[in-house]
Order: structure tokens, then C-alpha cells, then sequence
């Protein structure tokens, strides 16, 4: 394995550390000194709990790396896959007596990856009034992004993460819809149509779902791109035995003046353009079967079941995406995308 590509320094922030993980098929920046001596690794858990902890991205990646990480040696490497089940690790590296790194051992290469009978549910019925004249003649999840529509796109990378049980919510235009993707013969899984007679809003046709299904359902809007695991998704929410996880993305707000801060009329302080950021809904989501049963067959909004959800006081839980994310629902954002 080539690792020097997964190599920071302790000064690195956590930004460049999250361009690492992103980058790289290991999902693991290696934290090393001038002489490659092992201080500590970073994983996509530690990333997504920084994030949670609000740390900021430009804080070093020695505040947030896991220090003195399990390692194997040369002659011990034939124990990683027992460590890793043992651990519930994903990442060994291997080192010699002086903890200088040798070789990483990642999971994924030791097995085959897992297949999910799991329902995906992609929204796609909506008519896209933000994106015309794009969207007259044709449904928003159809515009391409570089030849390709993004409805494929998102199809695609939910089969690389092993999912083949699909459901398209389909309303406006769905005949061409349909008519491309049939019954998803060609991409080797199954699709089935949510038909919406009316529209139905981002979670009312998941009323339209068998009532037979009791396996947890991944829920996206078919105008969102982005580089998840969907896996460890599900995986996530499986482990904190929630009603709802939605995924959420740091969304930063900056002031272009300088704000004052007073009290009674004086002067604390002054912040110069100063920036705020916030976690906002990324339009993912994964839902038990438990909580289908309370969406009306009507307009409906997955919001409105996330708020129903807290008044009953049933556990909801937040996904932080490091990965790249677009939400193409604008003409702005589908240019930047075909860029």
C-alpha cells in the first residue's frame, strides 16, 4: 500500500485531515513525525465527533487523533482481522520496534463488503421550480451532471455500498423516469415506484411503501450528491437503536459588517466580519419501520415527523457528513457540479 498519501503531521488541521480520509480508499489519515514514528491515526468516527463537538476545522488534528492506536508487527500481522473484530476497528497499522510505520491493514480488504436488503427511497417527484427553465420539459432528478443524470448518480453509489432494493418516488414527468430506469435490470437491482397521484411533500409517499417491510428504510432527496458510506449510515443508526438519524452537513454564515455586542446601550464588544456555523439537514436519512406507521397518506414533510417524533420524546439522532455534499436544487449549484 502507498502510504505516504495518508501521512499528517500533528500541526495538520483537521480540514486537511478530512481531505485525506476523503480521499483515500483506507477512510484513515496516519498521524506521523519527521521520522514516520507513529503518534496516532484519525478516523471518520473522530472527524464526525469533532464535528458534533463543534471544534473547528482549522484546529490541529493532534486535538481529535487517537493517540497510541492498536498496532501489529510484521510477525503479528496475521492477527488483524481478530483485533479489528475484537476492537470493532476498521484500521491496524503495522510497525517495527521503534513504532516507525511499516503497512496499514484495513477491514474492508479482508472481506468481501456486506450486501443490505435495506429499502432506498430517493425522492424524485418534485418539479424542480428553482431549476427552470431546466425543469419544463424535463423532472429535476433527470438533468445530467456531466452527461449523467443525478438520479443515476445517486444510484449508483448506494449499489457500491451494497444496497439493491430501491424505490423511487415519482410524480412530476415520472414517465420519463420510469421509462429510463424500468424495473433496474440494467444496473442488476430491483426499483419499484412510490406513484404519487398528488404531491406529497419529502416524506408522504413513504405512506405508499409495503406495509410488510421491517427492515430500516435510507431515505434521500433525489437532488442531493455526496460521497457517504452510506453503510456506516446505516450501520450508525442500527447501533444507537434510533426512530430517525437524518444527516447533517456545517454550514458556514459570515457577516460582511462588524457586529456590536451591548449591554444596555454599551459597548461590550466588537467582532469584526465575524463567521458562525451551524449544522444543517442534509436531506439523508434513515427511519425504523416503527416510525411509518405515523406518516399520513397526504402532503408531509420528513421535518414534521422528526418534530412529532421529539414531542414523544423517541430518540432521533444526528449523522455529521465530512464528505462532499451538494444539494442541486439551484441553477447556481447544477453549474458549479457540471464544473
Amino acid at each position: 500500500m502507498e502510504l505516504a498519501k495518508y501521512f499528517l503531521n500533528p500541526k495538520d488541521s483537521i480540514k486537511d485531515a478530512i481531505k485525506v480520509i476523503d480521499s483515500g480508499a483506507a477512510q484513515v489519515a496516519l498521524i506521523v513525525n519527521s521520522k514516520l514514528k507513529l503518534l496516532g491515526i484519525v478516523t471518520d468516527g473522530d472527524i464526525r465527533r469533532a464535528i458534533l463537538a463543534d471544534v473547528k476545522l482549522s484546529e490541529p488534528i493532534e486535538k481529535v487523533m487517537t493517540k497510541n492506536p492498536i498496532t501489529l508487527t510484521k510477525k503479528t500481522e496475521d492477527h488483524a482481522y481478530g483485533l479489528m473484530q475484537k476492537y470493532a476497528i476498521h484500521h491496524v497499522p503495522v510497525v517495527d520496534k521503534e513504532n516507525i510505520i511499516q503497512d496499514l491493514v484495513v477491514l474492508d480488504k479482508l472481506i468481501q463488503k456486506p450486501k443490505f436488503e435495506n429499502p432506498v427511497v430517493i425522492m424524485a417527484g418534485g418539479k424542480g421550480e428553482r431549476l427552470r427553465p431546466y425543469t419544463e420539459n424535463c423532472p429535476k432528478p433527470m438533468l445530467e451532471i456531466k452527461g449523467q443524470p443525478m438520479l443515476e448518480i445517486i444510484l449508483r453509489r448506494f449499489i457500491e455500498h451494497g444496497f439493491s432494493n430501491f424505490y423511487f418516488s415519482v410524480n412530476y414527468l415520472k414517465e420519463k423516469i420510469i421509462n429510463y430506469f424500468e424495473k433496474g435490470e440494467r444496473w442488476g437491482v430491483k426499483i419499484n415506484y412510490l406513484e404519487e397521484e398528488f404531491p406529497m411533500g419529502t416524506a408522504g409517499s413513504l405512506s405508499l411503501l409495503p406495509k410488510s417491510i421491517d427492515k430500516e428504510i435510507l431515505v434521500i432527496n433525489g437532488d442531493v450528491l455526496s460521497d457517504i458510506d452510506f453503510s456506516k449510515l446505516l450501520n450508525f443508526h442500527l447501533k444507537k437503536s434510533n426512530s430517525v438519524t437524518l444527516c447533517a452537513k456545517n454550514y458556514e454564515v459570515s457577516i460582511p459588517f462588524a457586529v456590536l455586542n451591548n449591554n444596555d446601550g454599551l459597548l461590550c464588544d466588537i467582532q469584526e466580519k465575524p463567521s458562525f456555523t451551524y449544522l444543517i439537514n442534509a436531506g439523508v436519512y434513515v427511519l425504523s419501520p416503527s416510525s411509518l406507521q405515523m406518516i399520513p397518506r397526504e402532503f408531509y414533510n420528513l421535518t414534521e415527523l422528526i418534530s412529532q417524533l421529539l414531542e414523544k420524546s423517541k430518540p432521533v439522532s444526528v449523522f455529521p457528513l465530512h464528505e462532499v455534499w451538494e444539494d442541486l436544487g439551484t441553477i447556481d449549484s447544477l453549474a458549479n457540479s457540471n464544473k
